[in-house]
């Protein structure tokens, strides 16, 4: 009988405008994430809390260069309902806004020097010397495809600085020109080739070398893209890779590392997806554990596109 007279009252509260509310239905379906190879750790970590929440979800991830991400989408049109990209101008450039309206800006990261206990001259290297060992006939070293991948033409980036700080003509052009067969599609495929011994360093991400349980040479602000105070410095740094048509070229300059993530507009499940980006970039999910992975949150960051987003992202960028 009490369970009668609670149903009954519920249905007064709701037909008299009470403050009663529907109770929400679970989500449940397939998610599909396209993710820089610098989030494959991360990511795999938010994705498991997130089904704890939600089984019912499904989630399949796939991990390549930012660049390559975007292209799967413009290119082979394949379903996707999430891209986070190592580099936000990935999607400002690539996807707004035709393939997405929007995206925002989470973390950040900076470039390294990663080498193993086993690298040739590992006890003599340092931030002083770095890049004359990598120059050794008997060293080699791996970087990331600059038309594939943002480490790639961050890698060049990282070069081109490090001519101006150690005052070197001519470094950057001597150290893109060896060691090219040790060029792969993204920053994790290097891992492999520095743990098999096949390179003695690699440029790679912080937050990767850190993941990887890596030794890392950490590099002066002025070369490592890191730090804000020397964006006017970075934006001396310019690659250009391939762009959208056979022949073109797209010039990209340097700044501040910072990652984007946007939803797709063609996403297959955007209720699910909505879900997933609160949890993934909410200061008690998702960024603690980006955090604990070596990339530190820069949430909230004026937003361009601020009006064209969702409701429940606008919490986590400004206008």
């Amino acid at each position: 009988m009490k369970n009668l007279f609670f149903t009954a009252g519920l249905i007064l509260i709701t037909f008299f405008g009470g403050s009663a509310q529907k109770p929400q239905l679970p989500l449940s379906g397939e998610l599909v994430i396209f993710h820089a190879g610098s989030l494959s750790v991360p990511m795999k970590e938010i994705s498991a809390e997130f089904k704890k929440i939600h089984p019912e979800v499904t989630i399949f991830m796939e991990s390549a260069g930012s660049v390559d991400c975007a292209r799967k989408i413009t290119d082979l049109n394949k379903p996707c309902d999430i891209l986070a990209a190592a580099d936000y101008k990935v999607i400002d450039n690539m996807l707004i806004p035709k393939y997405s309206a929007w995206s925002i800006k989470f973390v950040s990261n900076e470039m390294c020097i990663v080498y193993t206990e086993k690298s040739r001259n590992a006890s003599q290297i340092n931030a002083k010397n770095w890049y004359e060992i990598l120059q050794k006939k008997d060293v080699a070293y791996g970087r990331a495809d600059p038309n594939s991948d943002p480490c790639g033409y961050r890698s060049v980036m990282t070069m081109q600085l490090a001519e101006k700080f150690y005052k070197k003509p001519g470094l950057a052009n001597l150290l893109t020109a060896k060691d090219g067969n040790y060029m792969r599609p993204k920053e994790v495929d290097l891992v492999a080739l520095l743990e098999s011994q096949s390179v003695d360093y690699i440029f790679l991400y912080k937050s990767v070398a850190i993941q990887h349980n890596l030794k890392y040479l950490v590099l002066p602000a002025e070369v490592n893209l890191k730090d804000p105070k020397f964006t006017d410095l970075y934006n001396t740094a310019v690659v250009a890779i391939n762009g959208k048509e056979p022949g073109q070229k797209v010039t990209i300059k340097g700044e501040p590392m910072i990652y984007g993530v946007t939803m797709i507009n063609t996403a297959p499940n955007k209720p699910v997806a909505i879900a997933f980006l609160q949890f993934m970039l909410s200061k008690e999910h998702g960024i603690k554990i980006l955090e604990k992975d070596g990339q530190p949150s820069v949430i909230p960051q004026q937003n361009p596109n601020f009006d064209k987003l969702p409701a429940e992202m606008k919490p986590f960028a400004t206008k």
